[in-house]
């Protein structure tokens, strides 16, 4: 595999949303069901910090932040996802998205990425820690999920390069 990882375009939108429902039909991956139309994922998360993983012009899988705040005081937080396509899992395409997101991101002075994984995701919490997040937390019984209550592991990664 010759992986590349590159800034989203528009012309990703169809292979983006394609793997994000993939991600989100396995029920592990977020409370979502349906993925959004792509101006809706479009206008929620920020252009700068959108990235896909190619090889031979295929998308692999894709990372994006969204803010968590408009309060200037939280302009340095971002909250991430990262999908992945089932078929190329395990290829370390997760790692080096979120490896290149956590470059992105510094360089544009952002301070701390987080997120939420349901504790039943044992490869996402393993990726995560790989890549420098820490356990801050857990939801408890934060929301129903197919009917019943679901856990959320907050995480988070905070840059040693930032103050």
């Amino acid at each position: 595999m010759l992986m590349r990882i590159r800034a989203m375009e528009p012309g990703d939108a169809t292979a983006v949303l394609a793997i994000y429902q993939a991600g989100l039909d396995t029920g592990q991956a977020s409370f979502e069901t349906v993925a959004p139309s792509w101006p809706a994922f479009d206008a929620g998360r920020i252009a700068a910090h959108r990235l896909v993983a190619v090889d031979d012009g295929t998308v692999l899988g894709w990372v994006a932040v969204s803010a968590v705040s408009a309060r200037a005081v939280y302009a340095g937080v971002v909250e991430h996802s990262v999908y992945v396509h089932p078929a190329a899992q395990g290829r370390g395409v997760a790692r080096g998205l979120l490896d290149a997101l956590i470059t992105s991101t510094e360089a544009a002075g952002i301070w701390t990425i987080q997120s939420g994984v349901f504790p039943e995701n044992a490869a996402s919490l393993t990726l995560h820690e790989r890549a420098g997040f820490r356990v801050v937390g857990v939801r408890e019984r934060v929301g129903r999920h197919h009917g019943k209550w679901r856990d959320v592991v907050l995480l988070e990664r905070r840059s040693p390069a930032i103050g």
